[in-house]
């Protein structure tokens, strides 16, 4: 090892040994070795001398020009001029050159030979030098490469500077190409969520341009060429990793442009009915009838039927009741007819009806149908309420009303004669009992709104204080217009 080499390595700290190692293994421009000065060099190992013997020259001249002494001057002064070889030695007899000393590499051990063997009147050459070996500790390897590296930073740092600024440039053009294109997307896109995806677009576009040109100013053509193609893979490779996420953001897309519903309509999903709370770009939040906040997945929610009972502000409801065989069904319609008829949360257009539906076991099913406001009004508080005046009134007009259990009706009753009473044949049947009229408990009327039923009001005013107490399950930009329904947050 060299005293330079010795000096470096006592000076130096142990971090900047461990760094010369690991910059040395990683950096592929450390390879050069540096050219050692002559007489620096302390003596190394080196690999045994072998003989290297040069063909005979083609043409050897009887009085040669010049004389071995000036053959082996010349050399000597040569391999010295060099600085690649340790204590060379040159012996020239007859014309034959004899070369000892220590050569850096192999390829400078046969860069010497050709030398002398292109050298005048020389006749042929016994190459007797040796490789030298580097040693184990040599850190001038790394000190090499750590210079190149630096040089080559040095070097590019126009280049970077360059780059940035282009980057920069093509950053702020980004930036306002997104604000550019949401102005313009604005009176013709309604939807949000579809005027950032066509901005955002649009500036990713921008922002790769530049880097591409940046890469390009670099030299990297093949690396700028290869960024580009391979955007759609990984974009394609995110695709299918993250399906679920990327269906779920195309639906809240689709949903967005559609508007199958609005923020507080009262709709029904998958057999989940609430209010419209939310809608960002994973999943639909509705408040359910029972005070519930549910999250459906937008594919789910888009996949599946929705019924939107708000689009449309009336809403039919129906029921059925049965009446007994011995009662006539047009005057259990008329009764029913009338109760719809009177009852103010009932509409008269569309008109209510009441059909016969079957005939069942016991009963003759009738089904009520009617109409209803149901913005205003609560469906299931005015069924309660049309049901309960519908079987008061059945039962004040003494239309009766059997189970689903088989019964069989005497109309006439049925004569009982008991055994131990023989009858003759002369007695007549005892005549059949009237028939009893249906008890009544009391004559007051019925009520329209029971305490219970808590009045025909919609719940929808209910559920929207609700939903605001309620913990917000995402506090993402809601895509959805305000509806019918909705109320401002307080």
């Amino acid at each position: 090892m060299s005293r330079f080499a010795i000096s470096v390595a006592c000076r130096a700290p142990l971090t900047a040994l461990l760094l010369g190692l690991i910059l040395s293994q990683f950096i592929p421009s450390v390879t050069a070795q540096p050219s050692p000065v002559p007489g620096d060099q302390p003596p190394a190992q080196s690999s045994p001398a072998r003989d290297e013997v040069s063909p005979a020259a083609a043409r050897v001249d009887i009085e040669p020009v010049a004389r071995d002494d000036q053959i082996r001057e010349r050399l000597e002064r040569i391999l010295t001029a060099t600085g690649w070889f340790y204590d060379p030695t040159v012996r020239v007899e007859e014309g034959v050159v004899f070369l000892r000393g220590r050569a850096q590499s192999e390829e400078l051990k046969v860069w010497a030979g050709n030398l002398a063997r292109n050298t005048q009147d020389v006749a042929a050459v016994a190459n007797q030098m040796s490789v030298r070996e580097s040693a184990i500790w040599d850190f001038s390897n790394a000190q090499s490469g750590l210079t190149s590296l630096w040089r080559d930073i040095v070097h590019a740092l126009p280049l970077l500077l360059m780059g940035l600024i282009i980057l920069a440039c093509f950053a702020f053009a980004a930036w306002l190409t997104m604000h550019a294109v949401r102005i313009v997307l604005m009176r013709r896109i309604s939807s949000r969520l579809l005027r950032g995806l066509f901005a955002r677009v649009a500036g990713v576009l921008v922002l790769v341009t530049g880097l591409y040109i940046v890469l390009r100013i670099s030299g990297l053509t093949q690396l700028a060429l290869t960024i580009i193609g391979g955007t759609g893979l990984v974009g394609l490779a995110l695709g299918i990793a993250f399906r679920d996420i990327t269906e779920n953001y195309l639906a809240s897309i689709f949903l967005s442009i559609q508007r199958p519903f609005r923020t507080g309509d009262l709709v029904e999903i998958a057999d989940v009915t609430g209010y419209v709370q939310q809608l960002n770009v994973r999943t639909t939040i509705l408040m359910a009838l029972d005070g519930t906040l549910t999250q459906l997945p937008n594919a789910m929610v888009y996949k599946n039927p929705i019924r939107n009972f708000s689009d449309n502000p009336n809403i039919r409801v129906d029921f059925t009741v049965g009446i007994g065989y011995e009662d006539r069904i047009d005057e259990a319609q008329e009764v029913a007819r009338r109760i719809l008829e009177g009852h103010p949360a009932v509409l008269n257009d569309p008109e209510p009806w009441v059909l016969a539906e079957e005939l069942g076991r016991s009963t003759v099913t009738l089904r009520v149908f009617f109409w209803l406001n149901g913005r205003e009004h609560s469906f299931l508080k005015v069924r309660s309420s049309v049901i309960r005046l519908v079987k008061r009134s059945f039962q004040d007009h003494g239309i009766s009303m059997p189970d689903e259990a088989r019964e069989v009706i005497f109309p006439r009753g049925v004569p009982v004669t008991m055994l131990s009473e023989p009858q003759t044949a002369a007695q007549p049947h005892a005549p059949p009992p009237a028939p009893t009229p249906p008890a009544r408990h009391d004559h007051a009327p019925e009520a329209l709104v029971t305490p219970a039923e808590g009045g025909l009001s919609s719940e929808a005013n209910t559920l929207d204080e609700q939903a605001r107490h309620a913990h917000q399950l995402d506090d993402t930009e809601n895509l959805l217009r305000a509806g019918t329904n909705a109320k401002p947050a307080s």
